[in-house]
């Protein structure tokens, strides 16, 4: 396993998981009664996505893999074929409350979000959510980060969101492994830790040289990018965390953001970052928390190289961007937020796309492990400073609709985790002509998450009528109400 997808591992604690979300909404196929049920007596929606998934297994080779530790901690887990897969392990079913609307879909997420992957199996679940209204049929994908990051999430669904027919068999049937002995997993990790230590100069050279170039950069330079862990403020979600999981969902106009990113010259993941910073500081406000400094987004980069395609593992880099909540007007934090991050891209190409992805290979295990434990056991998130305030994903989703088996994919939210000292996780996934949203949160931390999802179509708003106030006569499209289903 690579250093970047074992620290997913890693990071994992009692209160923090690493698991990510992916909920799909679908159209019931019109034929559901023709449907010949896989397990005996589904549903049409569980035999819809149940016997999907079986079909679609030699497409997912990752989901039958499962991971194995090497003993005392001496290099990254290893990959093996499960020798003891079995498909209904892990497939679960929610009951979702009536009616069956957006909040109740939320709230049944929430509970699924809130217990940890087991590692003795393929890290993955779907849960088949039951009772949706108007009859939609509603899956969620709990896939632990280690297996895959966001863009390769994207390329799984275009891939597997097609007739199991349309594409061609695996040139081998799949064969499960034998757990490997302790001597072979010794000696392995031990050859491949020797192996890497030959790189490990380049790396270091590498390094230093982004380094002076990046403070080149700053020397007089008025603005700068933040420093994570000492520029983010505190806020009451920057705090310890415990298991609870609060989940919501919220979707806006693609053509909305992309009339406001020409009207300011700016970029779609500028405008979505200014929507989170409004609906940040209208949070805030309305408590009486907004900090006096400006709020602090990780903003995970992919490393991918242009046309490249992949569906498992994890290709990222983050780079850290002030969201200027500190300043009122909508117009003027939009134009801060494009400038600021224009800088932190510089500093992040100059700093190396793949510098964090290659010295994560190098990460101790077990001191990674003991030192998240410690932080989560003596609540450290309680005393140091955030790292920084937010993670803001933008996903670039499949543009063209898809379906499963007949049934007519509606809407796609995804989310990543949230960690000690950072509470708060806002993903954007694009999908059609609309941008699907979700965020995780802490209960305990976020009394009203969905206060903050809500906001984001206003905010979009308020941006689209001061871009095309002066031309009233046309017709704009709105945003939909936040959640629909």
């Amino acid at each position: 396993m690579r250093g970047i997808d074992a620290g997913f591992l890693y990071m994992e604690t009692d209160s923090s998981h690493t698991h990510t979300l992916k909920v799909a909404l679908l159209d019931p196929p019109e034929e559901t009664g023709s449907q010949a049920g896989v397990g005996g007596g589904a549903s049409p929606s569980q035999d819809v996505v149940k016997r999907g998934l079986v079909e679609r297994l030699p497409r997912l080779p990752g989901f039958r893999r499962r991971i194995v530790e090497v003993p005392f901690g001496l290099n990254h887990p290893v990959w093996i074929e499960d020798p003891d897969f079995d498909i209904d392990r892990h497939i679960r079913f929610a009951k979702v409350v009536a009616p069956g609307g957006p909040r109740e879909m939320d709230a049944a997420i929430s509970e699924i979000a809130r217990t940890p992957l087991r590692r003795d199996r393929p890290l993955w679940e779907v849960w088949i959510l039951e009772g949706l209204a108007d009859g939609a049929i509603g899956a969620v994908l709990k896939i632990h980060h280690a297996m895959a990051d966001g863009r390769a999430a994207a390329q799984l669904f275009a891939d597997v969101l097609r007739r199991a027919d349309s594409a061609a068999a695996p040139p081998d049937p799949w064969r499960p492994e034998s757990i490997p002995s302790r001597f072979r997993l010794i000696r392995d990790a031990l050859v491949d830790r020797l192996r890497r230590m030959r790189h490990l100069p380049a790396l270091v050279a590498k390094t230093w040289s982004g380094l002076r170039a990046v403070g080149r950069r700053m020397r007089g330079v008025k603005g700068r990018p933040p420093r994570p862990g000492f520029d983010a403020p505190r806020t009451p979600f920057n705090t310890s965390l415990t298991p609870r999981r609060s989940f919501a969902s919220a979707e806006i106009s693609l053509d909305d953001v992309k009339l406001v990113k020409n009207a300011f010259g700016v970029t779609v993941n500028d405008v979505l970052l200014a929507l989170v910073a409004g609906s940040l500081r209208r949070y805030l406000q309305a408590r009486s928390a907004l900090p006096d400094r400006s709020l602090v987004a990780e903003v995970p980069v992919s490393t991918d190289s242009a046309g490249e395609t992949r569906t498992s593992g994890n290709r990222t880099s983050n780079l850290f961007t002030w969201l200027c909540t500190t300043e009122a007007d909508a117009v003027a934090r939009l134009r801060r937020v494009h400038e600021d991050t224009e800088a932190a891209k510089e500093i992040h190409r100059l700093l190396g796309a793949d510098l964090y992805e290659r010295w994560s290979d190098y990460a101790p295990p077990t001191i990674y492990r003991f030192c998240m434990r410690c932080f989560a056991r003596w609540r450290l998130a309680d005393r140091l400073a955030p790292a920084v305030n937010v993670i803001v994903s933008n996903v670039p989703g499949p543009r063209t609709p898809l379906d499963w088996d007949g049934a007519r994919l509606r809407a796609i939210h995804s989310v990543g985790p949230i960690l000690e000292g950072l509470g708060l996780n806002v993903t954007f996934w694009s999908y059609d002509d609309r941008v699907f949203v979700a965020a995780l949160a802490c209960p305990d931390r976020i009394d009203g998450v969905h206060e903050i999802t809500d906001a984001l179509a206003d905010e979009l708003a308020q941006l689209v009528d001061v871009a095309f106030g002066a031309a009233p006569q046309r017709t704009l499209a709105r945003t939909a109400a936040p959640g629909t289903i």
